[in-house]
């Protein structure tokens, strides 16, 4: 078992790490937005950091270790199964790779990557300049050292992470130096600040977690993060997918978490960031570097590759990581001591004809039954107060939420557990029996649970096997007590004390879940109920928190002031919210809450059969990314209301809008405001160079593409017709989104023309067999913005962060 000891407050001063961070930072955030192609981002940025690794190569060209630098710009594409997958073509995007090694060269190499690039219209301080500029310094401290190390490193600053991982997928498949690499480092943010967390780690390859823990000055790390982000269920993903996919090498996943609200906005700025959190980064960083270069296991990781990890960190303090196949072992034990504890009371001489099965049985049904009743009641407020537009009311202040959905759960619980007491055991139960009877039912349930996570391979087994341990060691200390003298002070508090250490910990991951996912919702989409995602997530903690402490509701002689002061707290604050005085957003500058909303002025152009335009139409595409829609917009912009909201047309592809990634899915309501037509100074231009008959009966249609630096193709076969191979990836068209094909494309600068073709089976109707589609988006320079586009802007309110740029959509049928 390794334990690392955490610094519980970030630390002060450096070790290692110079104090040029926060300029480095603030040079990188100062050219402002840094979307892929944009001069900000392959000119600036790019020489800015060049003239940073030039320097650190001459400080320590007199030392006993080597930089080599190399600028890649790669072509390629690739497949990937994310926002219900699609295809990635990339041209000429930018890759800084420096090498630093002993003079003497090196066999075996460690990879750390950030990114440099942004989305538009975010400076992307946390999301990744901050990354980037900590890389900065852990390079200048590594390549200053006066001992020569054992391997090498590769620095990736890469510049096309926000066009969903292109850059890094050019390194990986493509540079020279890739063959070498044995292990990874991610630097990646889904929030702005705080402490940087492990959330992924391998594949297997427990090593790098041992590396981490016993090297990191300050560890912070969670394997129910990364099972919770491997999921799925968050709607995000990073370069490690890349490396572990695409180069089969294993690595390490760290991300900025706190303050996601401010995450991908204009709100990311460098003076958000603390010194101290840049700081902390800094120093775990070079720690763990320093560390697995200096190691043997780099050398021939596949040595090592044995399984995964089980690691977490408890109460702040300590981190505490053991193999898998230990936890498996721990986990079982612990469930064959609950086993036992319950076979003794099975075969004790009071269970007359099986009546503790039969008493256990029956509580155990009334505790289901209390959450079910529990987790039905608390979703009929949430989707009360959803139907009722107040959605989204602790986006704010979170612990409004706690109060109202908290109190409606926790009293629903009570009340069940009151009634069963009254009704079954009897109005004047006290009863010794019936109390421990219910921590039986907690601890066999809980003990389910460790059975069949751990069965299922999951490391976040390690949970309820805490929270089965401690119990059942504090019960059988505690049951003498308990015996003499029931439910008494001192039972109570030694009982809550052994139970402190896993209730801690839950708690803290709780929190973590929380801090996480709570931002999240206000960027899910139009079609997720939020409140009722963050209702069950309050009703579930509470009803895992309350497991363990069920029993003292038959141990009490009455709860009904409990139940008084629960119902008064949600009956206070059900007419609060439902009287509106909880607003969702604010512009408050010291924690703003935006309502993310995006604009596109677009010219949308249809072409017949014939080639010729049928029709043609122009308008202010907009987007709301969360449950609210315009509800709150329309009041202030009257334009913007149901009359214009939009339909999917279904014969067009992707409903015939200019969809930048393919997440229609998530946001299925549109508003479409008309406008003027666009007339970018880079239009986009679109031919066939040639539609020819395979000796294999298949139709081979080639395109040539000339426009901006994102543009997205989407393909639709008629009824019939299918496509059998593509230019792109390894050929085979993947990823049908029901009936579509989604390509996304960027380029970085001076890239030619994107060519590209497809073969598509079964001859055409009388609509052809095939529709394509190309949208082009403007995200930066004079292209991205219009008077219109401006104006509109300009009237939004300050609590809103509207993304805007210049887009057009051109349709055409073969």
């Amino acid at each position: 078992v390794y334990i690392g000891y955490l610094n519980v407050k970030l630390p002060h001063g450096h070790c290692g790490v110079s104090n040029d961070l926060q300029k480095h930072l603030e040079r990188i955030t100062s050219v402002g937005p840094r979307p892929t192609g944009s001069p900000e981002n392959e000119v600036l940025t790019v020489n800015f950091l060049l003239e940073q690794i030039e320097h650190i190569k001459a400080d320590s060209a007199s030392g006993p270790n080597s930089v080599t630098v190399d600028v890649q710009r790669p072509t390629g594409s690739f497949s990937i199964d994310f926002l219900g997958g699609f295809t990635s073509y990339y041209d000429r995007v930018s890759n800084i790779a420096v090498r630093l090694e002993p003079k003497a060269g090196a066999q075996h190499l460690m990879l750390a990557n950030c990114h440099f690039d942004s989305v538009a219209n975010s400076p992307g301080a946390s999301d990744d300049a901050v990354s980037c500029a900590v890389m900065l310094e852990v390079l200048h401290s590594l390549a200053n050292l006066s001992t020569p190390l054992r391997h090498g490193v590769v620095f990736l600053f890469n510049g096309a992470e926000e066009n969903v991982l292109q850059a890094s997928h050019g390194f990986i498949t493509q540079h020279p130096w890739a063959k070498q690499v044995r292990a990874f480092i991610n630097l990646e943010a889904a929030g702005v600040g705080g402490k940087e967390v492990v959330f992924q780690t391998g594949p297997e390859n427990p090593w790098l977690v041992q590396a981490y823990v016993h090297a990191a000055k300050h560890p912070f790390a969670s394997v129910v993060g990364q099972e919770v982000f491997q999921s799925g269920v968050i709607p995000s993903d990073t370069d490690f997918r890349i490396y572990r996919d695409f180069g089969n090498i294993p690595g390490i996943d760290l991300a900025f978490i706190e303050n996601g609200f401010l995450y991908h906005t204009k709100y990311d700025t460098s003076d958000r960031i603390l010194t101290d959190s840049i700081q902390r980064a800094g120093d775990n960083i070079l720690a763990v570097l320093k560390h697995l270069v200096m190691s043997e296991e780099l050398a021939d990781s596949s040595e090592y590759r044995h399984g995964n990890m089980v690691f977490f960190d408890l109460l702040g303090m300590v981190v505490v990581a053991y193999p898998a196949r230990v936890g498996t072992i721990i986990n079982y034990m612990t469930a064959m001591a609950t086993f036992l504890y319950l076979f003794k009371k099975c075969s004790h001489p009071s269970n007359v004809g099986g009546r503790y099965m039969k008493e256990l049985a029956y509580a155990t049904a009334v505790v289901i039954l209390s959450w079910l009743v529990t987790l039905l009641t608390v979703l009929i407020i949430a989707l009360v107060v959803s139907l009722t537009g107040r959605s989204m009311f602790w986006y704010n202040d979170f612990y409004t939420c706690i109060f109202m959905y908290g109190s409606a759960a926790t009293g629903t619980m009570v009340l069940i557990h009151t009634l069963a007491k009254n009704l079954y055991y009897g109005v004047s139960c006290v009863c010794l029996c019936v109390g421990e009877l219910y921590f039986d039912v907690s601890l066999l349930l809980w003990c389910g649970a460790l059975v069949y996570l751990t069965a299922n391979g999951l490391c976040s087994a390690y949970v309820p096997m805490l929270m089965v341990a401690f119990p059942l060691t504090t019960k059988l200390l505690l049951a003498r007590e308990f015996k003499l003298r029931g439910a008494s002070i001192k039972y109570s508090v030694l009982y809550q004390l052994g139970l402190a250490l896993p209730y801690v910990h839950f708690m803290f991951l709780i929190w973590v879940v929380f801090e996480i996912f709570t931002p999240i919702l206000g960027r899910s989409g139009t079609e997720i109920p939020p409140d009722v995602v963050l209702a069950t997530l309050v009703t579930l903690t509470t009803l895992f928190l309350s497991s363990f402490f069920l029993h003292f509701i038959y141990l009490a002689r009455s709860t009904k002031w409990l139940l008084a002061g629960l119902g008064t707290v949600f009956t206070v604050f059900l007419v609060l919210v439902l009287c509106g005085m909880f607003f969702p957003y604010t512009a408050d500058p010291s924690g703003p809450r935006p309502k993310r909303v995006f604009l596109q002025h677009t010219t949308r152009t249809f072409h017949g059969l014939d080639g010729q335009v049928k029709s043609r139409d122009s308008g202010l595409w907009i987007n709301s990314f969360d449950y609210t829609g315009m509800q709150h917009i329309t009041p202030i912009i009257p334009e913007i209301n149901d009359t214009i909201r939009t339909s999917c047309q279904e014969d067009r592809p992707f409903c015939g809008y200019p969809w930048f990634l393919p997440v229609k899915f998530l946001v299925k309501k549109n508003w479409y405001l008309p406008a003027p037509e666009v007339f970018p100074k880079s239009p986009i231009e679109f031919q066939v160079l040639s539609k020819e008959q395979t000796k294999w009966g298949t139709v081979k249609i080639t395109f040539e593409v000339k426009g901006p630096s994102h543009m997205s193709l989407y393909l639709r076969p008629h009824q019939g017709a299918s496509l059998s191979s593509w230019s792109f990836g390894d050929g085979v068209p993947q990823y049908h989104l029901a009936g579509e094909y989604f390509i996304f494309y960027s380029h970085g600068l001076d890239a030619p023309a994107w060519n590209f073709w497809f073969e598509i089976q079964d001859p055409s109707g009388p609509e052809g067999m095939i529709s394509v589609a190309i949208s082009s988006h403007y995200f930066f320079g004079e292209d991205q913005r219009t008077v219109q586009l401006e104006d509109m802007l300009q009237r939004f309110p300050k609590w809103a962060f509207p993304s805007s740029w210049v887009s057009t959509y051109h349709m055409y049928r073969y």
